[in-house]
Formats: structure tokens, sequence, C-alpha cells
């Protein structure tokens, strides 16, 4: 239950945006916008207002030590996927990356490894599904997962990076670190929302919008085809 929960609020923080045309890739959108409408809600009454008070109390410092230590364990997930993806050398680079920073970083607290030129890459097993040759399918707005499509909505049930919180023990102690995550991941996210409440006319188009753009330039890494990705 804990790592269904984790995956359900975590995704929900993903999200971008763009224009409030009528996308093809979007045949769900009568129930898509409802689904949105909810997630919206549950963001303002209680993730958004957490991530405000852990941003005002935490110092930057804080911040970014909390961070590099779930971005360390991140690098997992990235490095398998980046093996899967037939890009070993990243692969094993992400990996080092992760026993690198554990060790030296002290947990992952500090990035060493970056200074050291090994770079930081994010992939998931959505991405490696793409890159397999998986169609993305339509674009599909989970309730409190968020933005998806149905390749990368049961693609995200086998990534570390969502439910590794399974794996800690005792309990209480992966009920904390889910929680932090979740807090520090909608905390990033704060600095962006003015952009988008300024841009937006219809946030639901924008993001969607710029969601299936932003997931395209990741799984073909910044080099998508100019034929659109069919479903």
């Amino acid at each position: 239950m804990r790592s269904l929960l984790a995956l359900c609020l975590i995704a929900l923080l993903s999200g971008c945006a763009t224009t409030a045309e009528t996308n093809p890739r979007d045949p769900w959108e009568g129930f898509n916008r409802p689904v949105y409408a909810f997630n919206d809600t549950v963001d303002k009454a209680v993730l958004k207002p957490v991530a405000q008070g852990y941003q005002k109390v935490m110092p930057e410092f804080a911040q970014t030590g909390v961070n590099n230590f779930f971005g360390n364990i991140n690098d997992i997930a990235t490095g398998l996927n980046n093996i899967l993806q037939g890009k070993p050398q990243q692969g094993v680079g992400d990996l080092g990356r992760f026993v690198v920073n554990s060790v030296v970083g002290i947990f992952g607290l500090w990035d060493v490894a970056t200074p050291m030129g090994l770079d930081k890459h994010d992939e998931d097993f959505g991405q490696t599904l793409g890159v397999w040759g998986v169609p993305s399918g339509p674009y599909l707005m989970i309730p409190l997962f968020g933005p998806s499509t149905a390749r990368d909505a049961p693609a995200r049930i086998v990534d570390p990076q969502y439910v590794w919180g399974r794996y800690i023990e005792p309990e209480s102690v992966g009920w904390i670190l889910f929680g932090v995550d979740i807090t520090r991941s909608r905390a990033n996210l704060l600095r962006n929302e003015k952009l988008l409440d300024d841009a937006a006319i219809d946030k639901y188009s924008f993001i969607r919008d710029a969601w299936l753009q932003r997931r395209q330039n990741q799984v073909y890494d910044g080099k998508p085809p100019k034929v659109k990705d069919d479903f």
C-alpha cells in the first residue's frame, strides 16, 4: 500500500505545459479533464501547503541535500534502464554515480560524482518501452497519478524510484522517507507555478501538450523524429 501511495502521489507532481488546441492524442479528454480537476483540488488542499511549509523552514543547503539523496536512489533505475535501452556506457556511469555518491557523498547527500565527470541522466521504464518501439498510446490522466499515457502508466509500476519505499524497514522509516520524497518533489515545482498561471488560458491543455512533448523528447534523448508518435 505504501508503494502504491508513493506511485500515485509522486506521479501527480509530474506536469509541464502548451496551447489550448485540441490534441488528437487525447481521445479520452472527456474522462481526463474531470480527473485533472480532482488532482488539482487534492494538490491545492494538501500537497502545495505542505510543500510551501517545507520550503519555508528548510534551509536551501538542506533542500539540496535532500534532493541529492533521492536523486542518488533514482540513479539505480536510470542506470538499469540505460542498459536496457542499449546504452551500456551511460548505464555503467549511472550505477557508478550511485556508488560514488553513496560512499564519498555520504548516502548521496552530496553530489561528488558530477564534478568527477559522471553526468546525471534521467531514464525510466516507460522511456525504455518507447525505445523498444512500443507506441505511446493515448494521453491518460490518472486519479492521483497525474499525466501519463497508455504505455507509461503500467510501466511506472516496475520503476524502482516509485516503489523503493517498500524495501525500507522498519515500516515507520519507510513512511517518513515516502513523505519527505513527496514533499520535496512538490516543493521543487513551486518556482514554476507562476509561469503556468500567467501563460495558461486552459491549464489542462497547456499541461497535456507540453507533457507529451517533453515525454517524446525524453524517449528520443532530445532528438525526436519529425513524424509524430502514433498510437
